[in-house]
């Protein structure tokens, strides 16, 4: 009997939605049985006649209890667990950071959970990097939202009643997001600079054609380590690097933010006496703001005045194009599910020995497995915790800046470029 996938609908302030029509249609060639539910796909403007027309049934929630797959954007809560099956595989977003009562709960539910932002960055797992695929939009996403804040013309225009300047965007850290944020900054006309804590993404900023912004001392040129991270940088080298940011942002029109840490609070980059130092109309963009911000002032999802500026902290920006983003993130989600089919058999199975299982399992058999997370979770079942496979779910540089991604080439575009200054926003 072929295994049952049911795909969610998510809550009232998800748009997104873990299938699309040709996810569905590959899953169904894997000898899967799909389940939608109902409306599932209507945020996303997926109507629940298309998932139909490639090989789902629509299912009503109640049906959840028959799945032995489950697919989420974001982690299921405490109400959604209780109508699934022990032993029902889970894959979402599952923000484990400072979420041990959740896994706990999950594996108390007997449930097999993938935490798919833990997907390690390798080459065999480029097409399942859902970080990469999110934080692409994200930073796509930034430069609209800031241009629709923004009172005047991006890119410089030259009419007869005069000439309109080119606005002058500055985007802080050039990973995934920024260099996407810097791409899309490019096209629209406007003159761009970006900062990044590590050489290599000068070379990125530069092939994107945007100005390199950067203390480029002796300290700076050794400041990533062989796999590709970010160093910590001094203090001396740090209080340098603000007052160059500080004296640069002074003369932007747009600032763009995207820094994030996993499992710590965003840095602090923007203060509100470089905001002051703005001038009137001037945008900014915090992609960070739901981990407490990378801009002083931000506020999480509003559009706020701080000190003047119109400072941007819309919360899940990939979801304000859901559906681009939930397009990308089906597909991750197959490209994972596909490794775990056998091709001959149809049967679906995990293998704990799998260096991508290992890296994204948060739970298994009842207990909290990912070796990140088991000590703490086992705190709120009194247990002790389980031996983990050694995985590797990624390394959190302690530098001012994150640094998650494998090294990579500086690429034309920025969906090709690498990510390793700034986590990506989901």
């Amino acid at each position: 009997m072929p295994k049952i996938v049911f795909v969610c609908r998510e809550g009232s302030d998800e748009p997104r939605v873990a299938a699309s029509p040709e996810s569905v249609k590959r899953l169904s060639g894997l000898g899967l049985s799909v389940l939608v539910e109902s409306g599932a796909g209507l945020s996303s403007g997926v109507p629940d006649k298309d998932f139909e027309a490639t090989g789902a049934r629509i299912a009503g929630p109640g049906e959840i209890g028959s799945a032995d797959i489950i697919l989420k954007v974001n982690r299921p809560t405490a109400v959604e667990m209780a109508s699934y099956k022990p032993g029902a595989v889970v894959f979402a977003v599952m923000d484990p950071y400072g979420n041990e009562a959740a896994l706990a709960d999950m594996a108390k539910a007997g449930l097999t959970t993938f935490a798919m932002e833990l997907m390690p960055r390798i080459t065999r797992a480029q097409s399942m990097d859902v970080l990469s695929s999110q934080a692409n939009l994200a930073g796509y996403r930034a430069v609209i939202d800031a241009s629709h804040e923004y009172g005047r013309a991006m890119p410089m225009m030259m009419t007869a009643a005069g000439t309109v300047p080119a606005a002058k965007v500055f985007v802080m850290g050039a990973g995934v997001a920024g260099l996407q944020a810097i791409a899309t900054a490019r096209r629209l006309g406007a003159v761009v600079s970006a900062t990044d804590v590590r050489p290599a993404a000068k070379e990125q900023v530069a092939s994107l054609g945007a100005k390199f912004i950067a203390v480029e001392d002796e300290e700076f040129k050794a400041a990533e380590t062989a796999a590709g991270y970010a160093k910590p940088m001094s203090a001396e080298y740090q209080a340098k690097q603000a007052a160059l940011v500080a004296e640069h942002i002074a003369k932007q029109d747009i600032v763009i933010t995207t820094a994030l840490i996993p499992g710590r609070p965003a840095p602090k980059l923007v203060s509100r006496a470089m905001l002051a130092s703005m001038k009137p109309g001037s945008v900014a963009v915090d992609l960070a703001v739901e981990r407490g911000g990378n801009i002083e002032g931000s506020e999480k999802g509003r559009v706020a005045d701080v000190e003047g500026v119109t400072v941007i902290g819309y919360a899940n920006v990939a979801g304000r194009i859901a559906a681009s983003a939930s397009a990308l993130y089906a597909r991750n989600l197959f490209a994972f599910i596909e490794t775990m089919v056998d091709k001959g058999t149809k049967e679906f199975a995990v293998n704990a020995e799998d260096e991508l299982v290992k890296a994204t399992m948060l739970t298994n058999g009842g207990r909290v497995v990912h070796p990140n997370f088991a000590e703490a979770a086992a705190a709120f079942v009194g247990e002790t915790p389980a031996v983990a496979p050694v995985g590797d779910p990624g390394e959190v540089p302690d530098g001012s800046k994150p640094a998650r991604a494998r090294k990579k080439p500086a690429a034309a575009e920025a969906e090709k470029a690498g990510d390793a200054a700034a986590e990506e926003t989901l």
